[in-house]
């Protein structure tokens, strides 16, 4: 089994900044290879879950275009350990931020954390 457990979130006023981390444990033998893809996904009250950021293996970064220029995610080259800088943040950024973890192997092994909630003031 693979465990995602972030940490991070919290209030904070608008035009602030967090740095939510994640890191991924477990009994499985994936955790001793490095995830093809971390990333980070958030869900606002009211609405579906969206994906924020991912960070493959190699390097490749995608961001969401409400975030772009904003928020950074990084990862530790040796571990699966992903990080999400998070810079200027809105109100709209309110909501529990999900930390993802896919190996792609025979078939694909996908995660998720519990969530962590990041509230912005206005």
């Amino acid at each position: 089994q693979v465990q995602l457990v972030e940490s991070g979130g919290d209030l904070v006023e608008a035009g602030g900044s967090l740095r939510l981390s994640c890191a991924a444990s477990g009994s499985s033998r994936r955790i001793n290879s490095l995830a093809n893809t971390l990333g980070w996904y958030r869900q606002a009250p009211g609405k579906q879950r969206e994906l924020v950021a991912t960070m493959s293996s190699a390097g490749h970064k995608y961001y969401a275009d409400s975030v772009k220029g904003r928020f950074t995610i990084s990862r530790d080259g040796a571990k699966n350990t992903v990080y999400l800088q998070m810079d200027s943040l809105t109100p709209e950024d309110t909501a529990v931020y999900y930390c993802y973890a896919k190996w792609v192997e025979a078939r694909i092994f996908d995660y998720w954390g519990q969530g962590t909630q990041v509230t912005v003031s206005s």
